[in-house]
């Protein structure tokens, strides 16, 4: 069991020492986490890696939940990340649109890659409607989209095997696509 899944544990049974012991241990992990996802980002953002990871923690801290391991927090994580940024990027849509957010096309050759806060509007509205459909794909998705992983690092974190995890990623998109580039109706 390793020091992560031993003080989610300790959490659970409501130490309260647990949460203060566990934010060094997945501290740096996290910030490597937010760095990459913000990598990704267009120029200009805000946001910095850190405040992405204290935002998240924050998030995580106030939850009533109930760790099962370190992939199950990670995972956590990873959503909570996706919440800020598509929070963030609502915010600067309504500054910038008078609230009025519009659908726009995702890049042609993949999913991942620089993204302005329509396309991330945009893929997280669609996600909502994937995970339905295929609840893993979309967990799959997130992972790889909102948080950075690579895709052995998201194959891990889900407990799938590698080829599994491509097959799932490359259909996910390609539904996504032909989700995010349908006429809005209305």
């Amino acid at each position: 069991m390793s020091d992560v899944t031993r003080m989610l544990s300790a959490i659970d049974r409501g130490d309260p020492k647990a949460a203060e012991e566990l934010l060094p241990l997945v501290y740096e992990e996290l910030r490597r986490l937010a760095a990459a996802k913000m990598a990704q980002e267009a120029p200009g953002q805000t946001l910095q890696p850190t405040a992405l990871v204290h935002e998240a923690w924050l998030r995580l801290a106030g939850a009533d939940q109930n760790w099962n391991g370190r992939e199950h927090f990670f995972r956590a994580a990873a959503e909570a990340m996706r919440f800020i940024m598509v929070d963030r990027a609502r915010q600067r849509a309504a500054q910038k649109r008078g609230c009025n957010p519009h659908r726009t096309e995702i890049s042609e050759s993949k999913i991942k890659g620089v993204q302005n806060d329509e396309q991330i509007l945009a893929v997280h509205e669609a996600l909502d409607q994937f995970a339905l459909r295929d609840p893993v794909s979309a967990e799959l998705v997130k992972l790889r989209y909102f948080v950075g992983l690579s895709m052995g690092e998201a194959a891990e974190s889900l407990g799938l095997p590698l080829r599994t995890a491509e097959r799932q990623w490359t259909f996910a998109k390609a539904w996504l696509r032909k989700e995010i580039t349908k006429p809005a109706s209305g």
